[in-house]
């Protein structure tokens, strides 16, 4: 997350007075020059309900008006409704420097102070720098960051502490878990990067250790009381070494202000304070907010119970759909429902959708944009099928003047996307991906790919210094010696035996080396299944693409050790090994995947490569906040929306229906929803049919069809009717089959 400041310090030269006395000084005021624009001008392209936000509770902004909730749904100008609404703060004499905007990335803190200062300016004319004294505008971190900074003798902080970045945080927690010879146990103990994610969850969601780790870590609930004194023993040696991460600076915000003195003190420094994007908020900040606000005078929070999308990161849709009920009296509720975004037909799949969930603030997004196209839920074959029916209908869209940039592809998981980004690499087509990295560059599926690499060519240098270092133990320098040893071997038996076979020979002479070859202690209980491995593939002995099931089989435990999140990875590996089987051979299947790696990841930045367009891939919950004309949504059946990890509790199913919902209303104009049928498998025996049939999303039910237009891809060839001459010829040549059946028995 961004800690950066998003406006200067108090201690900086202020950037304007007051705003009394701003006007009083102003050539304007000494002239008597009119009033702000009247309000019919600059709010005349607000709808109702936008304008009823903007204006709530801003007669006298002296005297604040109690809390305010605007739920405002997908593609309804929430943005601009925020901005507008702070704008109008200013302009009706609010103080700029008293109020509190708070948005979750420094990017859209600095765009709404913008849209801010632009639309006052549209009001006040020259005296559009007054909106320019909007300094407390940034995200909770910054904000936090910098009011520790300025209370902190009063809470026990040096003015001097640093913060730590995530990975900064997670090898300190690996330092102190080392210190506690925690990284010795006989049984192997969580991960620094584990540890700390587990950290980090109790910190931001107020659950007890216990419950964190039954919820969403139950391979650790062993390590309970290790992790207890591991957290600990952790925020001892941050608070020695005058250190913060980043839950502190929540957590400390937090405590902060709890204590009643310290409180009334932040609350008094602020007489509005505006929230973005509430929904996303987790218990943590949810708490500082209400200790700000305790009667909600001056609070506005803005948000989209159908977009709470982020509980894996402690956000809690509990916040927003209890926020009314924290006041007396209740919150004002303002609802955004006109879009500006989608097509009708799309809006009104998208609400029946969502309309299924167990609770939520109802609305029924509405538009002008009338079309006569509804959804399109297109079932496939298979994984292939879905690929190249996106490939196909990408590239038409295109012909048809719409850039590749205008449209996207949406998936729940990052892996899903592979088989996708395979065929748009054979098609030519470029794309960029966000959620994750491409298919082809993740460590666990390189890892895998030097196995074989190493096997087709084991003069591969690269490639077997990779697979070596895999084993426990093994470091650059004892895989140097491994590979002196092959090269070694191979060079003294092709001088000997000049007719042989000179890859064979190679080969051989790499299974000979590494069975010769004495590993570190560590490494000695994985090294002759690495022997046995390499021996078989080197030799061919297993028939492609059977050959990769092995080696998948082999890395797994290596996958396990290396990866906390080692089953989400190992989804990748499944969906390679589908991939592998469209390939005849090894040799074509790495020569038309095998990526080079990067000289270094921190290496001086090379000759651009831009392309004129490109296709956008993104996990759905990247694609959150943005819109393209063309989506397509992949995998939309059971196990992939809602994920078979998301369907534990009614509360996670209604995450995973609103994800889909997300998904859905990032479309402009034209929305495929994809339906393969058949999703293959591997851990069947050479007897199963090796697949698995899929049925469509739970959340599209049967009585919804009606808002999709349904149809299978491709199309089912039409038969040719017989000739005439035909039915005459099959009609003389009619039999009794029945007859001939009773006579078998005579």
């Amino acid at each position: 997350m961004d800690i950066q400041y998003a406006s200067p310090s108090l201690s900086d030269p202020p950037i304007v007075l007051s705003v009394a006395d701003s006007l009083s000084s102003s050539p304007s005021a000494a002239t008597g020059s009119p009033e702000p624009t009247a309000a019919a001008d600059w709010l005349a392209k607000l709808n109702d309900a936008q304008r009823e936000a903007v204006e709530y509770g801003t007669e006298d902004v002296s005297h604040p008006a109690g809390a305010l909730l605007v739920i405002a749904g997908a593609g309804s100008g929430k943005t601009n409704t925020l901005a507008h609404r702070v704008a109008n703060l200013v302009v009706k004499g609010a103080d700029p420097r008293r109020i509190l905007l708070l948005t979750f990335s420094r990017r859209a803190a600095l765009e709404m102070t913008r849209r801010v200062i632009r639309i006052a300016g549209a009001a006040l004319g020259s005296r559009a720098a007054l909106a320019q004294g909007l300094t407390w505008s940034g995200t909770f971190h910054s904000v936090g960051a910098r009011l520790l900074r300025e209370y902190a003798d009063l809470i026990g902080l040096s003015p001097t502490f640093t913060i730590n970045d995530r990975e900064d945080s997670a090898d300190l927690m690996n330092l102190v878990r080392h210190e506690l010879g925690l990284s010795a146990k006989e049984r192997r103990f969580p991960s620094k990067s584990a540890c700390f994610a587990i950290y980090s969850r109790v910190v931001n969601t107020g659950a007890s250790l216990a419950d964190v780790l039954n919820g969403a870590f139950p391979w650790c609930r062993e390590w309970e009381a290790d992790l207890r004194a591991l957290f600990a023993a952790y925020v001892d040696a941050k608070q020695k070494q005058s250190v913060l991460d980043y839950d502190d600076l929540l957590l400390y915000w937090s405590h902060m202000a709890a204590e009643p003195a310290i409180a009334a003190d932040l609350s008094g420094r602020f007489d509005h304070v505006l929230v973005d994007e509430y929904q996303d908020t987790n218990r943590l900040q949810a708490s500082i907010l209400l200790a700000l606000k305790p009667d909600g005078r001056g609070l506005t929070v803005v948000g989209d119970d159908a977009q709470s999308i982020y509980s894996f990161r402690g956000a809690t849709v509990r916040n927003i759909l209890d926020f009314p009920a924290h006041f007396d009296p209740p919150a004002k509720q303002v609802t955004l429902e006109r879009n500006y975004r989608s097509t009708q037909p799309i809006l009104e799949a998208s609400n029946a959708v969502i309309g299924f969930a167990s609770e939520r603030y109802t609305k029924n997004l509405w538009t002008d944009k009338a079309s006569a196209q509804r959804p399109h839920l297109v079932t496939v074959a298979d994984d292939a099928d879905q690929a190249r029916y996106i490939v196909e209908q990408v590239l038409a869209a295109r012909e048809a003047g719409m850039k590749l940039k205008a449209q996207a592809v949406l998936f729940r998981a990052a892996h899903h996307s592979a088989t996708l980004e395979i065929e748009l690499t054979r098609r030519n087509i470029p794309f960029v991906k966000f959620g994750g990295l491409k298919f082809l560059d993740s460590v666990h599926v390189k890892d895998v790919l030097a196995v074989l690499r190493w096997a087709e060519n084991p003069r591969d240098r690269v490639a077997g210094f990779r697979v070596v270092q895999l084993l426990p133990g093994v470091g650059p320098a004892t895989a140097a010696r491994v590979l002196d040893d092959i090269a070694s071997r191979a060079g003294t038996s092709g001088s000997a035996g000049g007719t042989m076979d000179a890859a064979h020979g190679v080969s051989h002479c790499t299974a000979n080396a590494l069975a010769a070859f004495a590993p570190p202690a560590r490494a000695l209980e994985d090294w002759h299944p690495f022997v046995a491995l390499m021996s078989s593939v080197c030799a061919r002995q297993t028939p492609w693409p059977a050959e990769f099931e092995m080696v998948r089989r082999w890395y797994e435990p290596h996958l396990e050790r290396n990866h906390e999140d080692a089953s989400i990875r190992q989804a990748d590996l499944v969906q390679m090994e589908s991939i592998a089987g469209t390939y005849a051979s090894r040799e074509r299947f790495l020569t038309e995947l095998t990526l080079d790696p990067p000289d270094a990841t921190s290496d001086e930045s090379g000759v651009p490569l831009i392309d004129e367009d490109y296709l956008i891939l993104s996990t759905i919950h990247s694609a959150k906040g943005q819109e393209w004309r063309n989506v397509f949504v992949l995998n939309g059946v059971d196990g992939c929306i809602p994920s078979d990890l998301g369907t534990g509790s009614e509360e996670e199913i209604d995450e995973e229906r609103r994800l889909l919902y997300v998904a859905m209303t990032r479309a402009k104009e034209d929305l495929h929803i994809v339906m393969p049928q058949r999703f293959y498998i591997h851990n069947q025996t050479h007897l199963g049919d090796r697949h698995v049939w899929a049925s469509r999303t739970r959340f599209i039910a049967p009585h919804l069809l009606p808002l999709f237009d349904s149809h299978a891809w491709p199309p089912a060839p039409v038969a040719a009717a017989p000739t005439s001459a035909g039915l005459a010829a099959a009609a003389q040549a009619k039999i009794e089959i029945a007859a001939k059946l009773r006579k078998m028995w005579d």
